[in-house]
């Protein structure tokens, strides 16, 4: 399993079922590419138990202002299509690891 681009009209779906991990961040980003193959690994170790995206903020300002995202890297975990947890900028894997652990 590999983190999935997504965009605004699949999101909702995306995040509907089971625990999803998204990653919103930008082309532009220092921190955004320092943590994505941070989450490559992350969707490669927890296959079958969460499923992982990113998006582009630029390209989808209507979901970023949705959740009032202002920094990015910004990782929200969802459950069934609720938000419950985010992390904000880059952590280590372990640190991340355990916040997607912790909603499983």
């Amino acid at each position: 399993m590999s983190v999935k681009k997504i965009n605004a009209p699949e999101f909702q779906a995306s995040i509907a079922g089971g625990v999803a991990v998204v990653d919103f961040n930008a082309t532009w980003c220092g921190p955004c590419k320092m943590l994505a193959p941070v989450l490559e690994e992350l969707s490669a170790e927890m296959e079958g138990k969460a499923s992982f995206y990113a998006m582009d903020v630029d390209d989808n300002p209507e979901i970023a202002s949705q959740y009032n995202i202002s920094s990015i890297p910004y990782v929200a975990v969802f459950k069934d299509g609720k938000l419950v947890d985010e992390q904000i900028g880059f952590v280590p894997k372990p640190m991340l690891k355990s916040v997607v652990e912790r909603n499983l």
